[in-house]
């Protein structure tokens, strides 16, 4: 798999589990991904959610997605640092694109709704064939 099926994957399985550190305490949750291109993996968050703190402390991060399938499906992890996406104009997109951001009071324009993105890391897939393989790993973004 190169960094374009992993785009795709992403795409088509949307729902991540985000991994991230609270202090010395491992913390996941599933988002769902807003998008992914050749510029990264983007989400959306507030800045009231345990999620923004954890990131501004440590923005490094696993993402996990998952194809269900025989033997177990397909398993794409994406590793790296987040980084904060200050551009209107996709702050906009995000909202129109996503309705539950209104049905939540938010407005498009609001300081408490945020973009974030990875943008550089390694991504690698797992299935059960491969198991026992050595990862074979992605770099993009660099």
């Amino acid at each position: 798999m190169d960094i374009t099926e992993c785009i795709r994957f992403a795409n088509e399985n949307s729902v991540a589990w985000l991994a991230t550190a609270d202090g010395n305490q491992p913390r996941v949750r599933p988002l769902q991904m807003w998008f992914a291109d050749r510029t990264g993996f983007y989400f959306q968050t507030m800045t009231t959610k345990d999620l923004y703190r954890q990131l501004n402390q440590n923005p490094n991060v696993e993402l996990g997605f998952w194809k269900p399938g025989e033997g177990g499906g397909t398993v794409l992890r994406v590793a790296g640092p987040i980084e904060w996406v200050d551009d209107p104009l996709m702050k906009r997109q995000c909202y129109l694109d996503r309705p539950f951001l209104a049905a939540m009071g938010l407005k498009e324009d609001c300081p408490e709704l945020v973009l974030f993105r990875i943008a550089k890391g390694e991504a690698y897939t797992w299935t059960f064939a491969t198991n026992q393989e050595p990862k074979k790993k992605i770099r993009f973004g660099e």
